[in-house]
């Protein structure tokens, strides 16, 4: 009994002093076919709730180069942060948090979320959806000799698979000022999971037609993700600042949160049936031990 008291309770903390909580800074990534500005709503709510916040450009340029990018803008943000990814951004957001102690938690917003050896394109064939008849390849060049794909949303395809529950006012504009990804952005397949060290949060947009709502519910299951679901299209912080401002301020004041421990393959559930199997052995063995020095004769 003892040793399964030891195992399940957690640990005390050290000494009675109070300390104020040092609030973390939230990091916010777009993704593609978006900039920073589609974060103002949610920007305005951290800010008036007194966080920190900074939502730095995305290149869009490819998952190794965009990843080192935003993980350089980390370096130079001091104490704890929280990361928020929105559809590719959550891809970057796995890898530039990789082996970073500061990161605490990170919000996936309709994102990717993928495992090791997993890109957008994988994902979204085993989840199709209608983002793959709603966009045009254009081919680019730059300095170096570098040349290129980028990927843009059709204008007439934007309003529909997008941002269905935006005006279409808006939806115009978002088009003629749409920020294009290269195609390395979705086929540079993921050398690391942060998910699986981190606790995340995610947040399921069910009217989203450009991520299959069913890959992402895939992806927070898989990670053992806190989850909620909302009536929104793909770009819910734009369309439901409040909601995903909920769901930051959620992964914000739990930053003590126990970090999950995933195995390659399977769920933070398989994990918590190993230490409680690892547990019940512990508690076997002490019962089969008090068991027999009872049973041992009176000399």
């Amino acid at each position: 009994m003892a040793l399964c008291t030891t195992v399940a309770a957690p640990a005390a903390a050290d000494g009675g002093t109070t300390t104020t909580a040092v609030k973390p800074t939230i990091v916010l990534v777009h993704g593609a076919f978006a900039d920073a500005s589609s974060w103002n709503g949610v920007v305005e709510r951290l800010e008036r709730r007194g966080y920190p916040v900074i939502a730095p450009a995305n290149p869009l340029r490819g998952l190794y180069s965009d990843s080192t990018y935003i993980a350089s803008v980390l370096d130079n943000i001091k104490g704890p942060l929280v990361l928020v990814g929105h559809s590719y951004g959550g891809s970057l957001i796995s890898s530039a948090a990789a082996g970073n102690p500061r990161v605490k938690s990170l919000v996936y917003v309709s994102a990717l979320m993928p495992d090791v050896g997993e890109n957008g394109m994988s994902l979204s064939a085993r989840f199709p959806s209608e983002l793959g008849t709603a966009t045009k390849s254009v081919p680019y060049r730059a300095s170096g000799g570098l040349s290129g794909t980028d990927l843009y949303l059709k204008p007439d395809k934007l309003h529909q698979v997008f941002a269905a529950d935006l005006p279409e006012s808006t939806t115009r504009i978002m088009a003629v000022t749409q920020r294009p990804a290269a195609t390395t952005a979705f086929s540079e397949k993921a050398k690391v999971a942060a998910w699986k060290h981190i606790p995340s949060w995610f947040l399921v947009a069910k009217q989203d037609k450009t991520i299959n709502p069913d890959q992402e519910r895939f992806e927070a299951k898989r990670a053992g993700s806190h989850t909620v679901e909302i009536e929104s299209s793909h770009v819910a912080m734009i369309s439901h600042p409040e909601a995903v401002t909920d769901l930051v301020l959620q992964a914000a004041t739990a930053v003590d949160s126990a970090r999950p421990v995933l195995p390659d393959t399977g769920s933070r559930a398989e994990t918590a049936l190993t230490g409680i199997t690892v547990a019940s052995l512990i508690a076997g063995a002490g019962a089969l031990l008090l068991g027999r020095r009872l049973r041992r004769p009176t000399p």
